[in-house]
This record gives C-alpha cells, structure tokens and sequence, in this order.
C-alpha cells in the first residue's frame, strides 16, 4: 500500500506526497484504516515512527469542515509537542479549504488564545493545564468533540498531568472516539484505557532495537573536565549541517553555550526556563540554519519541530535510558542517516552500559579526533573555499593589491604563505593535548575553566576578584576584562572559578603586576573591581 492508492482524499494525498512521503510508516498502514473506521486505538510506538500523521491523516478526513466548533481534541505533554503537532496538521492540511487548528499551551498569553478559539476552528491541540484552563473559562466548549488523541500519554502522566486527563475525558461525550499513543505501558497508562476506551485495537510497532539503524551510533571516554573540548573538535570534524548538544540540566545547558560562545561557536540554547517566545525564536534560527548548533536539555528531544538535523552529541549520559533513544531519534529521520555520540566520563560508564541493555546494541567506542585530525580537516576545508572563490568570483581588486606587493620586492610564493600563516594563526598556537588518555593527568590552558585537582606545571599565581555570578557576570567577562585591560593574550590566563559574590582567576605569574595595576578600579558588568593575590586576603 502506497498513499497514491490510500482511499483518501486527492487534497490529502497532493499534500502527503508533495511532503516526500510515498510509503506509509507500519503504525500508519495499521492505524489509519483503524481510526478511520471509529474504532479506540491504542499505538505504543517510539520517537519518529510516523504516528502524528497516523491520526492526523483519518481526523482531517473526519471532520466537518462547515462546522466551526471544536471537534478533535489532542493533549500533549509539552507546549514544543503541542506546536509540531498543529504543524503537522496544516502542512496535511495545506490544500484543504476552510480548516483551522489552533494550538493552546501556557507560556503565552491567553487572551490571544481565546480571541483565536472565537474565531472557530475545528481541531484544538494543547497541553493539558492550559486547555483545562479554556474549558473551565468556557472559552473551549467540547459539546462537538467526537475524537479525543493522548500523544505521549506516559510523557504526560510522568509530569503529574493525570488528573487534568481525567478532568477532560470525563467532560466529553462518553460516545466519542479515544485514541492513545505511548512509548511505554506502564501500569497508569493500562489504567487509562480500562476506563476510557471502549474495545481499543493495540498497535504495537516492534523491532529488534529499540533505536533507529538510519542513526550510527558511538561513544568517546573522556574526561568531564575535558568535555568541552571534545565536542568542539567532534563538531570540527563533522562539520553538521544541524547538531542538538544534550545536556541534562539546565545550569549544564547554560555553562556549555557559555563556553562554545566563548571558544567563537555559533551556538545557542533550549530549556525549561526560557520564555516561550524565545524558545520558538531559537527553534526558527535552527531550522534555517541561522545557528548550527543547539545546546538543550531533554525538553528537546521530543516534540519540537527540528529538520534534518544530522548530528547528535550527549554531553551528559541521560539518567534515563529511554531518554537516551528519543534524544538521538531527533537524528536519522524519514529515512536520512544521522549520527550520535555520546560523551561518556569514568563515572558514567555505569549509565552507558544500563542504556546497552536498554535498546540491546552494543555501541561503538571511537577516540576523539585529535588536533592534527581537526587542523588536517579545517585546512581542507580552506583549500575548498579558496577553490570556490577562484571558481567563481571576481578578483581583479584583489590582484591589484597583490602586484602592490609584488612591486615591493615580495615574490609570489612568499605572499601567499605570509597569507596563510595569518588565516591559520590561532591553530598553529593549539596545545595538541591527547584528551583521549584518560589515565593520566594532562591539564593544558585549553580545559581549565573548571577548578584543577593538582596545580599546573606552569608558575601560575591566584588572584581574587570581587566580581561573581550574582552580578551577572561569566567567565568569558572576566577573561576579557584581563586581557583586554593588560594586554596579556588569554592563554597566559588559567582557570576561573567563579561564586556567588567573587571569583578567583589563576594568572601566569609573571604578568601578576601587570594585571594587578591595569584591572584595578576598572569595571566588570558595571562593578567598580577589587582584584589582589588571593593569599593576601584576610580571614
């Protein structure tokens, strides 16, 4: 069965096929006859099978398209789930006339919510709090609801959202069509459909791994502090097109986007604590390609409308191993390759080894890419840019500044290594530290910005700064502070280790004075700075 020969609409299908799909996923040959049908179902399937268009495709089909009051309910678990899912109905939805669907979630202002439900629509999707919110304000009336979807039904009693499900289910026609997608079944879940569905047809979607096999998947030992650092020439190597870096806290997710920004990495982050608005602004600048590089808690690894993103890194081993197959199912969809690989500290190996058993594949152990490896791959990819720009660019200027150096006596060869030298400045000043040796101590300018356990070869002095986290202050402000007032280049700076009201900041000692009397008085996110050797401060 394709969708051409699917008995659905021609305005469906045109919409279907023009999206890349010909071959319906297995949930969606099962369950599209079902729903169609009006039978309860009940889909357990994992991330990226296919399933929103498994129900998305039977309840456009379904609906009254004449009748502008609310007929499909979907609750999700999250506001990110919320909007893929209404996405995904208006791109099926694209050559159907006179159909609205609206998403509702908290995080943005409800007014523009009811103003939008007034309007009339026929399919609503939203997280439970907020649409228990709209039927208490009778701002959502549910007298024309003849399907109810639960999508990631064991996401949403895992946030505590039960009772609101029950609240909801209880207030429309007992006659409706339920329908109810999980990952998982656990005993809540079994409990849900005993009292709410009436006869449901079980969809089970099985494999023999639980992960995708379009995603190859590896995992590189490394130490935490180091942590940073290989993702960096991981991201060098690879050079993604699209790349989620997943942490699993926030604070992490904040630190790690600090530290890329600081290294010159066009990064930006997703969590829990961003207002909605921003979170939907990040989410664009990725899709288009505006940032390459997303750094987020699990908050992203289900149900956010991510394209094509061809490369996922754990920062963190997930504590969950079920959160581990739906972070790297952001990867490797609709049948494109992807990859993941994790970064994996000695006190994690634990974590990677339950999450081996989880999905029953053993994953490969690479070493991460040395800085040869990473120097080799950004020079080949200079020499293909140097290429293009000879291929198809104009340069008559520029030959004109290259004979005014050639009149001054330069030959040729001479300039264009002089060139060279200046693109590939700051590479040929890397420390070339194996941080694939994980049983010896080798600490290097380049990964302390963590506090150290053993003191650096070099003579470094400490220092205290009356400047920290509760003036809004990172440590990129510092260090740019340093060296742009002392003039020192930052790799004679050492770690910085930053408090809630000061900082301490390791400086190679002879530079000790010169820092001491440029930075003093001078400010720091608008803190007047008191910077002294750190042993010369009084208990």
């Amino acid at each position: 069965m394709s969708f051409e020969t699917m008995d659905i609409s021609n305005e469906i299908k045109k919409a279907v096929l023009e999206m890349g799909f010909e071959e319906p996923t297995l949930i969606q040959k099962k369950g599209i006859p079902l729903i169609m049908d009006g039978f309860d179902v009940i889909g357990q399937s994992h991330t990226g099978t296919g399933k929103t268009a498994a129900f998305a495709i039977p309840m456009l089909e379904k609906i009254d398209k004449h009748l502008k009051k609310p007929q499909v309910l979907i609750l999700c678990p999250t506001r990110e789930l919320s909007v893929q899912v209404s996405n995904e109905f208006r791109k099926i939805a694209k050559y159907m006339q006179d159909v609205k669907i609206i998403p509702v979630y908290g995080g943005e202002p409800i007014n523009r919510q009811i103003m939008a439900l007034r309007k009339g629509t026929q399919i609503v999707v939203g997280t439970p709090g907020r649409t228990l919110d709209h039927i208490r304000r009778k701002t959502l009336k549910l007298d024309h609801i003849h399907t109810i979807i639960l999508d990631e039904a064991d996401e949403m009693l895992k946030m505590g959202f039960r009772e609101e499900i029950e609240f909801i289910l209880d207030k429309i026609d007992e006659n409706r069509q339920t329908i109810l997608f999980s990952a998982t079944m656990p005993q809540s879940i079994l409990d849900i459909t005993k009292t709410y569905q009436k006869d449901p047809k079980l969809i089970r979607i099985k494999s023999k791994s639980i992960t995708t096999a379009t995603v190859k998947q590896a995992y590189c030992e490394v130490k935490e502090r180091h942590k940073t650092e290989a993702l960096c020439r991981i991201t060098d190597i690879y050079n993604p097109k699209r790349c989620i870096v997943f942490c699993n806290t926030k604070s992490k997710v904040n630190t790690v986007t600090d530290e890329l920004h600081f290294r010159g990495y066009n990064a930006e982050k997703i969590h829990g604590d961003l207002k909605q608005e921003l979170r939907l602004s990040v989410l664009n600048k990725f899709n288009r390609g505006v940032v390459n590089l997303l750094v987020a808690t699990d908050v992203a690894a289900r149900g956010l409308d991510i394209q094509e993103v061809d490369l996922i890194i754990n920062y963190d081993v997930p504590e969950k191993e079920d959160y581990y197959v739906h972070r790297i199912g952001r990867s490797g969809r609709a049948g494109k390759s992807g990859r993941s690989i994790t970064l994996v500290s000695r006190m994690e190996k634990r974590r990677l080894r339950n999450i081996e058993y989880y999905i029953n594949k053993r994953i490969d152990k690479k070493k991460i890419p040395t800085m040869d490896q990473v120097n080799a791959k950004k020079t080949e990819a200079f020499f293909d840019q140097v290429s293009k720009v000879i291929e198809t660019s104009d340069l008559e200027k520029h030959y004109k500044l290259v004979d005014h150096m050639v009149n001054k006596g330069y030959d040729l060869e001479k300039i264009a290594a002089a060139l060279l030298k200046i693109t590939f400045e700051l590479n040929e000043k890397t420390d070339h530290i194996d941080i694939n040796d994980t049983e010896k101590e080798k600490n290097s300018r380049r990964f302390s910005r963590e506090p150290r356990g053993k003191k650096d070869t070099r003579d470094m002095t400490r220092l205290y700064i009356n400047v920290g986290k509760n003036h809004k202050a990172m440590p990129r402000d510092i260090l740019g502070a340093i060296a742009g007032e002392s003039g020192i280049e930052g790799r004679h700076i050492g770690s910085i280790d930053m408090y809630e009201k000061f900082s301490f900041v390791e400086v190679l000692s002879p530079y000790v004075k010169t820092v001491l009397s440029k930075l003093d008085q001078k400010r720091i996110k608008g803190r007047k700075v008191t910077i002294e050797k750190a042993n010369t401060r009084k208990k």
